[in-house]
């Protein structure tokens, strides 16, 4: 069960499974697949998203649209982590978001256009009161990067 509720079967995985490898399948192929018919399918991957389950979004690499620039910026805190982290939420160009345990309180993954955005996103996110610190691990190259995670 996911956290909004949502029951998640083996025919539901199954749906995930199929879209994770073309988010674009028509309802009759993917009904078809899973040996439902199109109309249950539409169902079930409405309801999927409905409960937030899934989201059908087109997967880019920034490096190849441009942006010249991928980090994780990992952000260490003081005081309670909730309203940072709203402040962090609403920065347009953090991408990513997590709470985390260990040497940093979040993590931030950013895709920026160069390294003077970056700099100044960086300073923005020391300006949020309760940031203590942070540090910036500039990616090199996107070498791996799947969403296949939740379906097996």
């Amino acid at each position: 069960m996911d956290r909004k509720g949502t029951h998640v079967d083996e025919t539901d995985r199954a749906i995930i499974e199929q879209l994770q490898t073309d988010g674009r399948i028509p309802y009759t192929k993917l009904g078809a697949a899973i040996g439902l018919s199109e109309a249950a399918a539409r169902q079930r991957v409405q309801r999927l998203m409905d409960g937030g389950v899934i989201q059908i979004v087109a997967v880019t690499n920034p490096l190849l649209l441009g942006y010249r620039r991928m980090a994780m910026i990992g952000v260490r805190t003081q005081g309670p982590t909730e309203g940072i982290a709203a402040a962090l939420e609403a920065f347009p160009d953090i991408e990513y978001l997590v709470v985390t345990a260990g040497s940093f309180d979040m993590m931030c993954e950013v895709v920026v256009p160069d390294d003077t955005t970056l700099l100044n996103l960086t300073n923005r996110i020391r300006a949020v009161t309760g940031v203590t610190n942070t540090e910036t691990f500039i990616y090199l190259s996107l070498v791996k990067q799947t969403y296949e995670w939740g379906a097996h």
